[in-house]
């Protein structure tokens, strides 16, 4: 579905008529969402609007005597000269106050020096590559790095007995920044990488490189593929290979079992066991209200790390204007938003007044069904974890 349909179907209780556009111009707040609403990536755009208008409707259209107007962009996939080029349109022609959104690594990076030209705030709800907030001083991350999650699964599996591990990953930015971390501290901690493969972001069929894994006879393989890739046949492919009955555990960073994945992975994603900062399974009164309020308005769906990037996204824009009296100017966004705390659907988050990142917990999970329903259920929490990458 194109986002020009979403937004009419789903944002309009956002938007004021045109004639209240023209009497209360000077309050509205203008947040162009570049997102992806065709191609491999339609979901995770899909889950960002959805998580951004859930925050809307259970906190209110207005904050700070400014009225919230989303202005939404379809990039169509991977593809960052598009990107740059409706990010110019946000700024020159529709005169956002705030950019937000951004699915993919590549999209934001082309943006990044147009925040900065313009001195426009820039909420990071997906990319993932550590290196993003380098990239300008008006970029604020409310997603999650790479590094983060492989730091994470790193130091858990070689504390579960684990010595040797094969990777493999997307071959883009952030399935290099995945693997790089995930390889750099197993092997400090006492591990060894024996393979490594990255696999196109389109790959249909992963049976020829699991094969070179599975003839490797690792005790597991570390992996990751983008939210809107084939990672159902990624999994299904392990399967059916027998990783379980070779004796290699299947451990991956968390876009392999998210939650809207897991449908058509089916029961072959039982066992897998991930390192991520949200589940819809996570046991607090926030992440249970949002889930409730996301899946009453959108039933066939769960809600998804990227629901959450863009729900957080909009708590820190809302709690900046508060701060701030309503002003969106970069500088002062930025300013206020640095050490900015709070509880989100995931847990306690923080944003780096270094780094301009998030510090989340890590949660160890294992795939569960649950009342017949497939589950990362969470076993293991490593606390305010910030992003290794820039350690």
């Amino acid at each position: 579905m194109k986002f020009a349909k979403l937004a009419v179907i789903l944002s309009m209780p956002l938007l004021v008529s045109g004639v209240a556009q023209a009497k209360d111009q000077a309050k509205e707040l203008k947040i162009g969402l570049v997102l992806t609403a065709s191609g491999h990536f339609t979901v995770p755009g899909t889950q960002i609007l959805h998580g951004v208008e859930t925050y809307i409707r259970l906190h209110g259209d207005t904050v700070a005597g400014r009225k919230i107007v989303l202005v939404i962009k379809d990039a169509g996939g991977m593809k960052p000269e598009v990107a740059k080029r409706l990010t110019q349109e946000l700024l020159v022609k529709d005169k956002v106050d705030i950019l937000a959104g951004y699915v993919l690594t590549p999209n934001l990076m082309s943006s990044a020096p147009l925040a900065t030209a313009t001195k426009i705030p820039l909420v990071d709800m997906l990319a993932a590559t550590s290196s993003i907030t380098e990239k300008s001083p008006y970029i604020v991350r409310t997603s999650f790095t790479m590094q983060q999650s492989a730091w994470a699964m790193a130091k858990w599996a070689y504390s579960e007995g684990i010595r040797t591990a094969y990777t493999l990953a997307s071959d883009y930015s952030a399935g290099h920044d995945v693997q790089q971390e995930f390889a750099s501290v197993f092997t400090a901690e006492g591990g060894k990488i024996v393979g490594s493969v990255f696999t196109p972001v389109d790959t249909i069929d992963y049976t020829p490189f699991l094969q070179r894994v599975k003839d490797s006879k690792p005790d597991a393989i570390y992996t990751f593929a983008p939210p809107g890739s084939n990672i159902p046949t990624l999994i299904k492919n392990m399967k059916a290979l027998g990783f379980a009955d070779a004796g290699i555990k299947i451990l991956g960073e968390g876009d392999v079992t998210a939650e809207n994945q897991l449908g058509a992975t089916g029961d072959a994603a039982i066992g897998v066991i991930t390192s991520f900062h949200y589940s819809d399974a996570h046991d607090s009164a926030i992440n249970k209200e949002f889930v409730k309020n996301f899946r009453a308005h959108y039933p066939d769906r769960r809600p998804d790390f990227a629901a959450v990037g863009g729900y957080d996204g909009m708590h820190l824009i809302y709690e900046v204007l508060k701060k701030t009296g309503g002003d969106a100017s970069g500088d002062k966004f930025i300013a206020a938003a640095k050490g900015m705390k709070w509880e989100g659907p995931s847990g306690p988050v923080e944003i780096d007044p270094r780094t301009r990142d998030i510090i989340h917990n890590e949660y160890i999970r294992r795939v569960a069904k649950v009342d017949g329903e497939l589950k990362n259920v969470e076993f293991k929490t490593f606390e305010a974890v910030k992003d290794p990458g820039k350690e």
